[in-house]
């Protein structure tokens, strides 16, 4: 009898435990796999997952009252962990994810391991008798064992890593005459790429780094399976929130031409100070080759004020700054678009572009820049700025359901959601706007988002923070700008936003969605 009860009491666990591993390494992702990054999510969060979860911990509280009396323990361990399951898929049934957990190979074999860390848990704390744990253990345990499987998994996933990299790396050293662009920033790294890949692939066979790949295996994983022979150009997005990540993929893909977007307070958090996001950034630039061409924002003082130290052939573009090589004068935004002209030495050309906002038109600067240097005539680049697609998610003006959008809801950033905000003040009729705020800012998070909310008092007419919490210091920032607070409403998910804006907008107002956090950092 008590082996029966042992396996189903096993049973239970396993049962019990499915949604929670299943959350536990969803966080992970989100996380990208950082024990780090998932150390401070934890620090940040655990008391508001405990608040949220005060039926399945009233439910395994129960089960250690219970399993103190010998004559039933067993059996309330069983009865309360099949409970807690059905309570934890019932719950997962009503969940909506803006991001859900992708099944890649990295994620199964971490469920392979997991699976084989809580069996032998489960059986130890079945054969020492300590049933009263078991509810508690099969709730709470999957967090524990992460750290175990992140360290089991690590080296088989450095070897794939390393595998799928020098099969890359090998295919690259194939293609010496291939024209390398490297592009990176703080923030408008992917529109520049999509911009850069419009104007460039007008003369040449062309390939990009798809939507955010910007991460050695995300560009590992463009060359292996796209790039053929019959490119000419690789426009590389290089993405970096840690020091020295810019230097390794420098390493790895050699690009003769280098594109610096942007440098700001962007990912302070696992960088640690500006000082090392600009260094880190600039690093593009000073390990270009000798022949190679780097292309500058001079708008943004960070770039201006960097002593390179190489000797590189460099370019400027700004609008702002007079100096800049490559500038853009009579700046004017419509409900359809951008119209601008591009003045660089004694030449002024007239673009079109259906793309809003003052970045992006930076952006196009730095792409005009890039394609002049590659000899591209200015009737190609003309042509191609007319009909260039607007970059998902980055300020793209689209219809939802007959409702004018904006759609900037890619990773908000500081210098990006104030140029958002005014072209939302350009708008016809009522403005709306949709924000949870900006994250990943360090210590500057609560400021930065404070300043953010004194920047929308006659830019937005109504203002809709998700999230009650990370939005406080947008909140507070608009009572500070006297922004009338009777139109401002805090809801506790976007979907609720949006159906507010159904309800109350007409089809003639414009709606901004200011950013769009990720299911863990949206509370």
């Amino acid at each position: 009898m008590k082996t029966l009860l042992d396996i189903l009491l096993f049973a239970a666990m396993v049962f019990a435990m499915v949604i929670p591993v299943k959350h536990t390494l969803f966080i992970f992702q989100q996380n990208r796999y950082e024990i780090g990054r998932m150390n401070a999510w934890l620090k940040e969060n655990i008391w508001l997952n405990a608040a949220k979860s005060m039926i399945p911990l009233f439910l395994a509280a129960a089960g250690i009252i219970l399993g103190v009396i010998p004559a039933i323990c067993e059996y309330a361990a069983i009865i309360v962990c099949i409970l807690l399951g059905l309570y934890g898929f019932k719950d997962e049934k009503t969940k909506t994810y803006i991001k859900p957990l992708v099944y890649t190979g990295r994620v199964k074999r971490q469920i392979a391991v997991m699976a084989v860390l809580a069996a032998l848990w489960n059986l130890a704390l079945i054969l020492s008798d300590f049933y009263f744990a078991a509810p508690l253990s099969a709730y709470l345990m999957s967090w524990v064992l992460l750290y175990p499987m992140a360290g089991i998994t690590a080296p088989v996933e450095a070897a794939v890593k390393e595998s799928y990299l020098n099969d890359a790396k090998r295919i690259l050293k194939q293609r010496p005459d291939l024209i390398r662009i490297g592009i990176t920033g703080s923030f408008g790294k992917t529109t520049t790429k999509n911009i850069v890949q419009s104007v460039l692939s007008e003369r040449y066979n062309s390939l990009m780094t798809p939507a955010s790949y910007n991460t050695p295996m995300g560009i590992t994983r463009t060359i292996r399976e796209l790039l053929k022979p019959i490119h000419q150009v690789f426009v590389c997005e290089m993405g970096a929130d840690h020091v020295g990540e810019i230097s390794y993929l420098m390493d790895f893909v050699h690009p003769s031409i280098g594109i610096v977007t942007s440098i700001g307070p962007q990912h302070l958090n696992t960088f640690g100070s500006q000082e090392n996001i600009i260094h880190e950034k600039m690093m593009e630039v000073e390990m270009l080759p000798e022949n190679g061409y780097a292309i500058l924002n001079y708008d943004n003082e960070f770039i201006r004020e960097y002593q390179i130290r190489s000797h590189v052939k460099r370019t400027t573009y700004g609008i702002q700054n007079q100096d800049a090589d490559y500038r853009a004068v009579n700046i004017v935004y419509s409900q359809t678009g951008s119209h601008f002209t591009v003045v660089h030495e004694d030449e002024e050309i007239e673009i079109e572009t259906r793309l809003l906002g003052e970045l992006n038109v930076l952006n196009i600067l730095a792409a005009v820049a890039a394609a002049r240097y590659l000899k591209v005539d200015w009737h190609t680049i003309q042509r191609a700025c007319r009909q260039m697609k607007q970059v998902e998610h980055r300020l793209e003006l689209k219809k939802i359901n007959g409702y004018r959008f904006i759609d900037d809801a890619f990773n908000s950033n500081p210098t990006g959601s104030a140029m958002a905000l005014n072209v939302l003040a350009m708008m016809p009729n009522h403005r709306y706007l949709v924000t949870p705020g900006m994250i990943d800012l360090g210590e500057r998070q609560n400021e930065l988002n404070k300043h953010f909310g004194t920047l929308m008092k006659n830019r937005a007419d109504t203002v809709i923070l998700v999230g009650e919490i990370q939005t406080k210091p947008i909140y507070e920032g608009l009572q500070e700008s006297g922004f009338d607070m009777n139109n401002v409403i805090v809801m506790s998910r976007e979907r609720d936003a949006l159906t507010y804006i159904y309800q109350n907008a007409s089809v003639q107002d414009t709606i901004l969605l200011e950013n769009d956090l990720p299911d863990a950092f949206n509370h």
